[in-house]
Protein backbone atom coordinates (compact mmCIF):
# COMPACT_ATOMS: atom_id res chain seq x y z
CA UNK A 1 0.00 0.00 0.00
CA UNK A 2 1.19 3.52 -0.81
CA UNK A 3 1.53 5.28 2.52
CA UNK A 4 0.77 8.77 1.29
CA UNK A 5 -0.61 10.85 -1.56
CA UNK A 6 2.11 13.48 -1.15
CA UNK A 7 3.08 14.78 -4.58
CA UNK A 8 0.35 12.78 -6.32
CA UNK A 9 -1.95 14.58 -8.75
CA UNK A 10 -5.73 14.10 -8.70
CA UNK A 11 -8.12 15.28 -11.39
CA UNK A 12 -11.57 15.48 -9.76
CA UNK A 13 -14.74 16.38 -11.63
CA UNK A 14 -17.42 18.15 -9.63
CA UNK A 15 -14.88 19.04 -6.95
CA UNK A 16 -16.24 22.46 -6.04
CA UNK A 17 -18.48 21.08 -3.26
CA UNK A 18 -19.83 17.97 -1.56
CA UNK A 19 -18.22 14.58 -1.97
CA UNK A 20 -15.80 15.77 -4.66
CA UNK A 21 -14.46 18.51 -2.42
CA UNK A 22 -14.24 16.16 0.58
CA UNK A 23 -12.13 13.73 -1.47
CA UNK A 24 -9.91 16.63 -2.53
CA UNK A 25 -9.45 17.86 1.05
CA UNK A 26 -8.54 14.39 2.31
CA UNK A 27 -5.84 14.10 -0.35
CA UNK A 28 -4.69 17.67 0.33
CA UNK A 29 -3.81 16.71 3.92
CA UNK A 30 -0.99 14.61 2.43
CA UNK A 31 0.19 17.46 0.22
CA UNK A 32 -1.42 16.20 -2.98
CA UNK A 33 -2.02 18.27 -6.12
CA UNK A 34 -5.69 18.70 -7.04
CA UNK A 35 -7.24 19.82 -10.31
CA UNK A 36 -10.66 21.17 -9.37
CA UNK A 37 -12.56 20.42 -12.59
CA UNK A 38 -16.08 21.81 -12.28
CA UNK A 39 -18.50 24.23 -13.90
CA UNK A 40 -19.13 26.61 -11.00
CA UNK A 41 -16.96 29.71 -11.31
CA UNK A 42 -19.50 32.20 -9.93
CA UNK A 43 -21.20 31.89 -6.52
CA UNK A 44 -24.72 30.45 -6.51
CA UNK A 45 -27.00 31.22 -3.55
CA UNK A 46 -28.49 27.70 -3.68
CA UNK A 47 -25.19 25.85 -4.15
CA UNK A 48 -22.24 26.72 -1.92
CA UNK A 49 -18.77 26.65 -3.39
CA UNK A 50 -16.95 27.50 -6.61
CA UNK A 51 -13.78 26.13 -8.17
CA UNK A 52 -11.94 29.07 -6.61
CA UNK A 53 -13.31 28.66 -3.07
CA UNK A 54 -12.56 24.93 -3.31
CA UNK A 55 -9.01 25.67 -4.44
CA UNK A 56 -8.55 27.98 -1.45
CA UNK A 57 -9.76 25.27 0.96
CA UNK A 58 -7.46 22.70 -0.63
CA UNK A 59 -4.43 24.92 -0.24
CA UNK A 60 -5.33 25.72 3.38
CA UNK A 61 -5.51 21.94 3.99
CA UNK A 62 -1.96 21.51 2.71
CA UNK A 63 -2.42 20.70 -0.98
CA UNK A 64 -1.80 22.50 -4.23
CA UNK A 65 -4.82 23.39 -6.33
CA UNK A 66 -5.55 24.18 -9.95
CA UNK A 67 -9.10 25.52 -10.47
CA UNK A 68 -10.41 24.70 -13.95
CA UNK A 69 -13.77 25.52 -15.50
CA UNK A 70 -14.78 22.21 -17.09
CA UNK A 71 -18.08 21.06 -18.55
CA UNK A 72 -17.65 17.29 -18.78
CA UNK A 73 -19.97 17.28 -21.82
CA UNK A 74 -17.46 19.32 -23.83
CA UNK A 75 -14.70 17.28 -25.44
CA UNK A 76 -12.40 20.24 -26.07
CA UNK A 77 -12.71 21.43 -22.46
CA UNK A 78 -12.01 17.96 -21.07
CA UNK A 79 -8.96 17.44 -23.28
CA UNK A 80 -7.59 20.89 -22.47
CA UNK A 81 -8.15 20.49 -18.72
CA UNK A 82 -6.35 17.16 -18.57
CA UNK A 83 -3.46 18.56 -20.60
CA UNK A 84 -3.25 21.67 -18.43
CA UNK A 85 -3.29 19.55 -15.26
CA UNK A 86 -0.49 17.30 -16.50
CA UNK A 87 1.57 20.28 -17.65
CA UNK A 88 1.05 22.20 -14.41
CA UNK A 89 1.77 19.36 -11.99
CA UNK A 90 3.96 17.10 -14.11
CA UNK A 91 1.47 14.28 -14.64
CA UNK A 92 -1.82 12.76 -13.49
CA UNK A 93 -2.05 9.86 -11.05
CA UNK A 94 -5.72 9.67 -10.10
CA UNK A 95 -8.99 10.56 -11.84
CA UNK A 96 -12.23 10.86 -9.90
CA UNK A 97 -15.47 10.91 -11.89
CA UNK A 98 -17.76 12.61 -9.41
CA UNK A 99 -19.71 15.05 -11.61
CA UNK A 100 -23.32 13.94 -11.84
CA UNK A 101 -26.82 15.19 -12.64
CA UNK A 102 -29.96 13.91 -10.95
CA UNK A 103 -33.69 14.10 -11.58
CA UNK A 104 -35.87 11.60 -9.74
CA UNK A 105 -38.77 11.78 -12.17
CA UNK A 106 -40.75 9.00 -13.81
CA UNK A 107 -40.91 8.59 -17.57
CA UNK A 108 -43.87 10.90 -18.03
CA UNK A 109 -42.34 13.69 -15.98
CA UNK A 110 -38.86 13.47 -17.52
CA UNK A 111 -38.44 15.90 -20.38
CA UNK A 112 -35.92 14.85 -23.00
CA UNK A 113 -33.66 17.81 -22.31
CA UNK A 114 -33.24 16.59 -18.73
CA UNK A 115 -32.79 13.00 -19.94
CA UNK A 116 -30.03 14.11 -22.29
CA UNK A 117 -28.33 16.16 -19.57
CA UNK A 118 -28.13 13.18 -17.21
CA UNK A 119 -26.81 10.87 -19.92
CA UNK A 120 -24.27 13.43 -21.11
CA UNK A 121 -22.89 14.26 -17.68
CA UNK A 122 -23.12 10.90 -15.92
CA UNK A 123 -22.47 8.20 -18.53
CA UNK A 124 -20.86 10.06 -21.41
CA UNK A 125 -18.90 12.47 -19.23
CA UNK A 126 -17.47 9.63 -17.16
CA UNK A 127 -16.51 7.69 -20.29
CA UNK A 128 -14.92 10.71 -21.94
CA UNK A 129 -12.90 11.94 -18.96
CA UNK A 130 -11.62 8.41 -18.35
CA UNK A 131 -10.83 7.82 -22.03
CA UNK A 132 -8.74 10.96 -22.43
CA UNK A 133 -7.03 10.48 -19.06
CA UNK A 134 -5.61 7.05 -19.89
CA UNK A 135 -2.44 8.24 -21.71
CA UNK A 136 -1.51 10.36 -18.68
CA UNK A 137 -2.38 7.66 -16.15
CA UNK A 138 -0.32 5.10 -18.04
CA UNK A 139 2.79 7.04 -16.99
CA UNK A 140 1.90 6.98 -13.29
CA UNK A 141 3.41 4.57 -10.79
CA UNK A 142 0.05 3.76 -9.17
CA UNK A 143 -2.80 5.00 -11.39
CA UNK A 144 -6.44 4.92 -10.34
CA UNK A 145 -9.77 5.86 -11.89
CA UNK A 146 -12.65 6.05 -9.43
CA UNK A 147 -16.33 6.49 -10.26
CA UNK A 148 -18.83 7.67 -7.67
CA UNK A 149 -21.40 5.18 -8.94
CA UNK A 150 -23.39 2.21 -7.62
CA UNK A 151 -22.94 -1.56 -7.72
CA UNK A 152 -24.49 -3.15 -10.81
CA UNK A 153 -27.51 -4.59 -9.00
CA UNK A 154 -30.03 -5.01 -11.81
CA UNK A 155 -33.30 -4.93 -9.90
CA UNK A 156 -36.55 -3.38 -11.10
CA UNK A 157 -36.89 -1.37 -7.90
CA UNK A 158 -33.75 0.64 -8.70
CA UNK A 159 -35.19 1.79 -12.03
CA UNK A 160 -38.93 2.08 -11.38
CA UNK A 161 -39.96 5.66 -10.81
CA UNK A 162 -36.74 7.24 -12.09
CA UNK A 163 -35.66 5.18 -15.08
CA UNK A 164 -33.74 7.97 -16.80
CA UNK A 165 -31.61 8.80 -13.76
CA UNK A 166 -30.92 5.14 -13.00
CA UNK A 167 -29.86 4.47 -16.59
CA UNK A 168 -27.43 7.38 -16.43
CA UNK A 169 -26.03 6.43 -13.02
CA UNK A 170 -25.67 2.73 -13.82
CA UNK A 171 -24.06 3.86 -17.07
CA UNK A 172 -21.16 5.18 -15.00
CA UNK A 173 -20.80 1.75 -13.41
CA UNK A 174 -20.83 0.07 -16.82
CA UNK A 175 -17.81 2.20 -17.67
CA UNK A 176 -16.11 0.75 -14.58
CA UNK A 177 -16.93 -2.80 -15.67
CA UNK A 178 -15.55 -2.29 -19.17
CA UNK A 179 -12.49 -0.18 -18.44
CA UNK A 180 -11.37 -2.35 -15.52
CA UNK A 181 -10.99 -5.21 -17.98
CA UNK A 182 -9.56 -3.07 -20.76
CA UNK A 183 -6.93 -1.38 -18.60
CA UNK A 184 -5.96 -4.20 -16.24
CA UNK A 185 -2.98 -5.10 -18.40
CA UNK A 186 -1.75 -1.49 -18.23
CA UNK A 187 -1.91 -1.54 -14.44
CA UNK A 188 -4.57 1.18 -14.29
CA UNK A 189 -7.15 0.45 -11.60
CA UNK A 190 -10.80 1.28 -12.28
CA UNK A 191 -13.27 1.03 -9.40
CA UNK A 192 -16.66 2.32 -8.24
CA UNK A 193 -17.42 3.69 -4.79
CA UNK A 194 -20.91 4.22 -3.40
CA UNK A 195 -22.21 5.35 0.01
CA UNK A 196 -24.39 3.03 2.07
CA UNK A 197 -26.33 5.94 3.52
CA UNK A 198 -27.37 9.27 2.13
CA UNK A 199 -24.59 11.84 2.36
CA UNK A 200 -25.09 15.39 3.62
CA UNK A 201 -24.63 17.34 0.39
CA UNK A 202 -26.44 20.13 -1.42
CA UNK A 203 -28.13 17.56 -3.67
CA UNK A 204 -29.62 15.76 -0.68
CA UNK A 205 -30.76 19.00 0.90
CA UNK A 206 -32.15 20.66 -2.24
CA UNK A 207 -33.48 17.72 -4.26
CA UNK A 208 -34.13 14.72 -2.05
CA UNK A 209 -35.24 15.42 1.48
CA UNK A 210 -34.34 18.79 2.90
CA UNK A 211 -33.08 19.27 6.44
CA UNK A 212 -34.70 16.09 7.80
CA UNK A 213 -32.78 13.84 5.41
CA UNK A 214 -29.56 15.80 5.99
CA UNK A 215 -29.81 14.96 9.69
CA UNK A 216 -30.32 11.27 8.82
CA UNK A 217 -27.18 11.27 6.66
CA UNK A 218 -23.49 10.73 7.09
CA UNK A 219 -20.90 13.39 6.35
CA UNK A 220 -19.01 13.40 3.02
CA UNK A 221 -15.82 12.54 4.92
CA UNK A 222 -16.78 8.84 5.05
CA UNK A 223 -16.69 8.66 1.26
CA UNK A 224 -13.46 10.67 1.20
CA UNK A 225 -11.80 8.29 3.65
CA UNK A 226 -12.89 5.29 1.59
CA UNK A 227 -11.63 6.94 -1.61
CA UNK A 228 -8.29 7.66 0.09
CA UNK A 229 -8.02 3.97 0.94
CA UNK A 230 -8.60 3.11 -2.74
CA UNK A 231 -5.94 5.55 -3.95
CA UNK A 232 -3.32 4.30 -1.51
CA UNK A 233 -3.90 0.67 -2.53
CA UNK A 234 -1.81 -1.01 -5.25
CA UNK A 235 -3.58 -0.42 -8.56
CA UNK A 236 -2.73 -3.90 -9.83
CA UNK A 237 -4.37 -5.50 -6.79
CA UNK A 238 -7.57 -3.44 -6.46
CA UNK A 239 -9.54 -3.05 -9.69
CA UNK A 240 -12.95 -3.86 -11.08
CA UNK A 241 -14.54 -3.53 -7.65
CA UNK A 242 -17.91 -2.01 -6.73
CA UNK A 243 -17.26 -0.79 -3.21
CA UNK A 244 -19.66 0.37 -0.48
CA UNK A 245 -17.96 2.97 1.71
CA UNK A 246 -18.47 1.58 5.23
CA UNK A 247 -17.93 -2.07 4.26
CA UNK A 248 -14.68 -1.21 2.48
CA UNK A 249 -13.45 0.79 5.49
CA UNK A 250 -14.51 -2.02 7.86
CA UNK A 251 -12.56 -4.57 5.84
CA UNK A 252 -9.52 -2.29 6.17
CA UNK A 253 -9.82 -2.29 9.97
CA UNK A 254 -11.94 0.80 10.67
CA UNK A 255 -14.30 0.17 13.59
CA UNK A 256 -15.61 3.60 14.62
CA UNK A 257 -18.23 5.16 12.35
CA UNK A 258 -20.32 7.32 14.67
CA UNK A 259 -18.25 10.46 14.01
CA UNK A 260 -19.46 10.39 10.41
CA UNK A 261 -23.09 10.94 11.47
CA UNK A 262 -24.60 14.39 11.06
CA UNK A 263 -27.04 13.80 13.93
CA UNK A 264 -26.44 10.72 16.14
CA UNK A 265 -30.01 10.89 17.46
CA UNK A 266 -31.41 10.08 14.02
CA UNK A 267 -31.43 6.67 12.32
CA UNK A 268 -29.38 6.70 9.14
CA UNK A 269 -31.20 6.65 5.80
CA UNK A 270 -30.01 4.02 3.33
CA UNK A 271 -29.06 5.39 -0.09
CA UNK A 272 -30.42 4.29 -3.46
CA UNK A 273 -28.87 1.30 -5.20
CA UNK A 274 -27.37 -0.48 -2.18
CA UNK A 275 -27.88 -4.21 -2.85
CA UNK A 276 -30.05 -6.11 -0.37
CA UNK A 277 -27.27 -8.63 0.26
CA UNK A 278 -24.86 -5.87 1.35
CA UNK A 279 -25.28 -5.75 5.12
CA UNK A 280 -24.01 -2.76 7.10
CA UNK A 281 -20.96 -3.52 9.27
CA UNK A 282 -22.36 -1.35 12.07
CA UNK A 283 -25.88 -0.43 13.15
CA UNK A 284 -27.62 2.40 11.30
CA UNK A 285 -30.09 2.92 14.14
CA UNK A 286 -30.20 6.11 16.16
CA UNK A 287 -27.76 6.47 19.02
CA UNK A 288 -29.24 7.26 22.41
CA UNK A 289 -27.81 10.50 23.74
CA UNK A 290 -28.02 11.29 27.45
Amino acid sequence: MTATLAGKTLFITGASRGIGLAIALRAAKDGANIAVAAKTAEPNPKLPGTIFSAAEEIEKAGGRALPLVVDVRDEAQVRAALDQTASHFGGIDIVVNNASAISLTDSQATDMKRYDLMQQINSRGTFMVSKFAVPYLARSANPHILMLSPPLDMKEKWFSGHTAYSMAKFGMSLVVLGLAGELRGKGIAVNALWPRTTIATSAVHNLLGGEALMRASRKPEIVADAAYLVFTSPARELTGRFLIDDSFLWDAGVREFDHYRVDPTKALAVDFFVPDESKPPVSLARIAVD
